[in-house]
């Protein structure tokens, strides 16, 4: 992995991997999917664009129970952890963009804590098994999956003022 800087970028001085104290986290599965790094795209509705036609979670055995009352064409988050990518950039420069902007303004996989999240929905369900099958996703395959959630409409897309 190359640590070059894009103009304008600004790391932090220090490896947020080697300060890490607190909470542990869990991994409740694996992401699978056909991207590989340097073919990934940037966010699932570019996934969705491409005709991604193999994404699914494999959940550990342990986990297999949490999907009871799930069922094909709901949507849900995943939460999931970016395993491969960069933890140290603070200001990031885009490709995309006209110019820096502080990770926490982009939803950029490079960040002190990998966490990343999509919204997909759910296309085939086995249960017996821990597959869930769903429409698209753009992360690596094989990363660790954290955690899934129902969206649900009132809570994840209510009407805001402006």
């Amino acid at each position: 992995m190359s640590h070059d800087l894009r103009e304008g970028e600004t790391a932090l001085p220090f490896d947020p991997a080697e300060t890490a104290t607190g909470p542990r986290v869990t991994f409740i599965g694996r992401i699978r999917s056909p991207w590989q790094p340097g073919d990934a795209p940037r966010n699932v509705s570019r996934a969705r664009e491409t005709g991604c036609e193999y994404a699914r979670i494999e959940l550990e055995p342990a986990y297999i129970p949490g999907l009871t009352g799930l069922e094909a064409g709901r949507q849900i988050i995943l939460l999931y952890w970016t395993d491969r990518g960069r933890r140290d950039l603070i200001l990031q420069r885009p490709s995309h963009l006209d110019g820096p902007r502080g990770t926490f303004v982009l939803r950029s996989p490079v960040r002190p804590n990998p966490i990343a999240m999509a919204t997909v929905r759910i296309t085939g369900l086995d249960t017996n098994n821990g597959i869930v099958e769903i429409d698209a996703i753009d992360c690596y395959d094989n990363t660790p999956l954290l955690d899934i959630k129902p969206w649900i409409r009132a809570v994840d897309a209510p009407h805001l003022p402006d």
